[in-house]
């Protein structure tokens, strides 16, 4: 009998809830996906399970089409091959070593993260811990509401977020931007931009969009200097003036 806890780790080992460890060192072994030899983010999760003693099996990742120029149901389409993908690579894993097995998810495991739908695809029991998410901590590392009072925040990506916006959408948190899609926009608009939430090579950057383009450029540099990676996260407010 095959069963998965999906557990969201936060976005640095020191986040880690009670039940999220208690639920690491209850699996029989971790399954991640590798990257690649120089992947930092497989060596966190290598020092979370070593420190739990808990095994963790690596699985080589599956080959993502990321072609910038990919949009609508051809975008859709690639992601959902790579879903496939993964699935049947975790699924015959799991048929040679059934158990209690964990999936480790960066941040929480409700946004912007593939790992539910992957594991739906495979049939087997699961359940979801949730964990501090990216956008959780970029309002605390600011010290922001990440909406204004009775209004909404829309949670969206970089590339839909011109689409956003032309859809009238003026409070926006923004994920998955490493191109800075923001910077494209017309109008004034206030930012509150994090790369590398939690880790050492975290950077935080606020201001006026227009006068705070060249430092989150160089914060970005730095964060991927100290860590090896850059994961950006940011509110985007049209200034009440403009």
């Amino acid at each position: 009998m095959t069963t998965v806890r999906i557990v969201g780790i936060g976005c640095h080992p020191g986040q880690l809830t009670l039940e999220a460890r208690e639920a690491i060192a209850g699996c029989d072994y971790v399954i991640a996906a590798d990257k690649g030899p120089d992947d930092p983010l497989l060596a966190l999760r290598r020092g979370i399970c070593a420190d739990l003693g808990v095994e963790l099996v690596a699985v080589q990742d599956p080959p993502r089409d990321r072609d910038p120029g990919l949009g609508g149901a051809d975008y859709d389409g690639a992601v959902l091959d790579w879903h496939d993908a993964r699935a049947a690579a975790y699924g015959s894993l799991l048929d040679r070593r059934p158990g209690r097995v964990g999936f480790l998810v960066w941040g929480d495991p409700a946004f912007y993260d593939s790992t539910i739908r992957v594991v739906d695809r495979l049939g087997v029991p699961y359940d979801v811990l949730p964990g501090v998410s990216a956008l959780s901590l970029l309002a605390a590392r600011h010290r922001v509401v990440l909406h204004e009072v009775g209004r909404p925040v829309l949670v969206t990506t970089g590339r839909r977020l011109a689409d956003e916006v032309a859809a009238g959408h003026d409070n926006l948190v923004v994920m998955l931007d490493g191109r800075l899609q923001a910077t494209l926009l017309d109008g004034d608009w206030d930012i509150w931009w994090a790369a590398n939430l939690g880790s050492p090579g975290q950077e935080l950057v606020a201001g006026r969009l227009a006068d705070v383009v060249d430092a989150i450029r160089a914060a970005r540099e730095r964060a991927r200097d100290a860590d090896g990676w850059v994961m950006d996260t940011y509110l985007l407010r049209r200034n009440s003036q403009s």
